[in-house]
């Protein structure tokens, strides 16, 4: 056992450092102290798997890497530009299909004698869904705030504008609670472990 917690601290110590981070930065973005992370890199302790799979993210390595014995000399390779890139044209790729089924709807409802451009503002929030699915696997967790409330406010139009005669225009008063609601909810923090 105390073998395994040298590899993970002698891993955890060689990530944080070609990332740059000090003991304190590594822990502010995991959400525990510095001495927690101190103790991680003495091997006092080792941090449990959510952690090492937080880690192993910021590091653009497996949480299988954290684990396993390396050569002292053995360069750190993260994640690469390329995969990044894929990442991104992967998201580019599902949101450009969403747009083109939206069209393809759109002109199969038009030659059916159906003019229904709703099917337009109705891909607006599926876009965005899968914005928020795809972002919270790969992306930038901290712009989710943005995608959901921009998601609230779009399921909110598309209510509207789908009842366009009635007039609804009080729909977007439970827009401003709704929006209040999410920016609390982002600012909710763990307090840092000791």
């Amino acid at each position: 056992m105390q073998d395994n917690k040298k590899i993970v601290a002698e891993n955890i110590t060689m990530l944080r450092t070609s990332l740059n981070l000090t003991q304190a930065q590594l822990g502010e973005k995991l959400n525990y102290s510095d001495k927690s992370v101190s103790k991680w890199e003495r091997g006092e302790s080792i941090p449990d798997v959510f952690v090492l799979k937080e880690i192993a993210d910021l590091g653009g390595v497996t949480v299988d890497y954290l684990i396993t014995p390396h050569d002292p000399d053995e360069k750190l390779e993260p994640e690469t530009k390329e995969r990044r890139y894929s990442r991104r044209f992967i998201l580019l790729t599902v949101l450009a299909g969403i747009w083109a089924l939206a069209v393809l709807v759109f002109v199969i409802l038009w030659l059916a004698g159906v003019f229904s451009w709703i099917v337009f503002v109705c891909a607006i929030p599926v876009s965005l869904i899968t914005l928020l699915v795809l972002n919270s696997i790969w992306g930038d967790r901290s712009l989710n705030l943005y995608i959901i409330s921009a998601l609230v406010w779009s399921i909110i139009c598309l209510i509207y504008l789908s009842a366009l005669d009635k007039n609804w225009w009080q729909l977007f008063l439970l827009g401003i609670p709704a929006q209040i609601i999410i920016i609390f909810a982002f600012s909710i923090r763990k307090k840092p472990k000791q």
